[in-house]
């Protein structure tokens, strides 16, 4: 059984299960036990499981669960029940390296986004098995209290993106400018959500996210406009594969001019996303803000990486993966 330290949520020291400001963000303030009632590993052959995941992901890769809260404790929703969170274990795929850490990297990497940047994310946290597995939970920010369901759309529906359209990696092709650009003609507030797109491309790229695609980014409706829904699905993808820079085949825009860094190193500098930045319709001092956020390391994020549920040596290679990344974005152009 694994021994709760810190707050399973926001990774505040001295809690042994969720913090009330836990709670209150990730459960409605209702007490909840952050270990499960059951082993998912043994249940994954199960039909009932099995349908469940299939009732939050059409496609069957994603390995997420609809849950409940029902009397204190996470429940998996069933038919008639309409979920207010979801749960995902590590991923089925046992080629893929350090698996079981997934779900904990995940975790702090959006607490990181949150705490120490300012990002919109879903309220999030971890929950564990009775066996200590670390599975990581978030609240679904398109279900409202009462109960009613917002409107949501990913970028690759709102493009067009799809197998017919684009082949099986569909979610892949493209560049981040045709996000901002569907931003541009879909949202009234357009430059308030560009800013904030923007400023996730920057932090996918430090935090090394490699995993950031069209269906990780989507717009949902609030009253009667569309506005960029908070971050999800932000993790260390470095720490897993050896993936590229950006999620996207075609990067920040196929047609971007590449610093002489960029072109020398095949990885961008500062300069590349401050093009980027204008390119999209930012105004250079709101872009230069956001830049300067991440040009080094905060000793805040560092601490929510130390008081992370991440083994000791994964906490050294993100932290050294983030390091490299900001060294690369500081390099100077000539």
């Amino acid at each position: 059984m694994i021994e709760i330290k810190n707050c399973p949520s926001l990774l505040q020291d001295g809690y042994n299960t969720y913090s009330p400001k836990a709670l209150k963000t990730l459960f409605s303030g209702e007490k909840v036990n952050p270990v499960l009632s059951f082993n998912i590993d043994e249940l994954r052959n199960v039909k009932e499981l099995t349908e469940a995941m299939r009732r939050i992901s059409v496609s069957g890769a994603q390995e997420k669960f609809p849950a409940i809260i029902k009397s204190g404790e996470i429940k998996i929703a069933s038919d008639d029940e309409r979920s207010t969170h979801i749960i995902k274990p590590s991923p089925w795929d046992i080629t893929l390296l350090d698996r079981k850490l997934i779900p904990a990297n995940e975790h702090v990497t959006m607490q990181i986004a949150s705490q120490v940047y300012g990002i919109q994310t879903a309220a999030n946290g971890l929950c564990f098995t009775p066996k200590g597995q670390p599975v990581y939970i978030t609240r679904r920010f398109d279900i409202l209290s009462n109960g009613s369901k917002l409107t949501m759309e990913d970028f690759a529906s709102i493009i067009g993106k799809n197998e017919q359209t684009a082949g099986k990696q569909f979610k892949y092709n493209g560049s981040y400018e045709d996000i901002a650009n569907a931003i541009k003609t879909n949202v009234a507030a357009w430059m308030v959500d560009l800013e904030r797109f923007f400023e996730l491309v920057i932090f996918n790229y430090i935090y090394g996210n490699g995993d950031a695609h069209f269906k990780n980014f989507s717009l949902i409706l609030v009253g009667d406009d569309y506005r960029l829904a908070p971050a999800y699905d932000l993790l260390n993808t470095s720490l897993h594969i050896d993936g590229s820079d950006f999620g996207l085949n075609e990067g920040l825009s196929h047609d971007i001019e590449k610093s002489d860094v960029w072109e020398r190193s095949g990885h961008p500098c500062r300069l590349d996303f401050e093009r980027f930045g204008i390119k999209i319709g930012l105004v250079k001092k709101r872009i230069d803000r956001i830049l300067n956020k991440y040009s080094q390391f905060p000793d805040l994020a560092n601490n929510l990486l130390k008081q992370s549920y991440l083994p000791e040596k994964a906490k050294r290679n993100y932290a050294r993966i983030v390091t490299e990344r900001i060294n690369r974005f500081n390099r100077i152009s000539q």
